[in-house]
């Protein structure tokens, strides 16, 4: 069988996309460990979430030192309705502070919480948007976008927030 030039490099230039889409990668090509694909640079372990949809989250205290920005990663992907900024939501959540690795406040031993997305801390303004219901969210907050130098009822001053939230409603 004889093989024009031109077949032999348009062959070459196929082959060569085809070899330049398998490095490819979703997540910008960041560490897999790392949330969303964030290169968080933490100089340690994110948090890690395990547990079933409708059970509480089991979470693995991280190491090292927090991360300057915020983090989100879908734990599970819901198929419900979106929250929007202007949202009232209805969730479950587990609050760690990153300093002690320790559960803060959990609503998986109540009833679930129900509030305006704007009435609460800029961390969840600005990483709830877009979830819908049904899934579970990691955020990961800076002290500038959660309770800042002043800290808050059990929360530290300057305390890095890891939540893991359940979406149960949107209104």
């Amino acid at each position: 069988m004889k093989i024009s030039r031109s077949s032999a490099a348009l062959t070459a230039f196929f082959v060569s996309i085809a070899i330049a889409i398998t490095g490819c990668t979703t997540d910008g090509g960041s560490p897999a460990d790392s949330p969303m694909g964030q290169s968080s640079n933490t100089g340690g372990n994110m948090p890690k979430v395990s547990g079933a949809a409708g059970s509480a989250p089991e979470i693995t205290a991280p190491q090292g030192n927090p991360p300057a920005q915020l983090v989100t990663e879908d734990i599970f992907m819901g198929d419900g309705a979106t929250a929007q900024p202007n949202s009232t939501l209805t969730v479950h959540y587990t609050l760690m502070a990153w300093s002690t690795g320790e559960v803060v406040e959990s609503s998986w031993a109540g009833e679930a919480a129900t509030f305006g997305l704007n009435q609460v801390i800029s961390g969840w303004q600005q990483g709830i948007p877009g979830m819908k219901v049904g899934g579970r969210r990691l955020l990961v907050i800076p002290p500038d976008l959660g309770y800042g130098a002043a800290g808050g009822g059990p929360i530290g001053p300057n305390e890095t927030l890891i939540f893991v939230v359940d979406l149960l409603a949107v209104s």
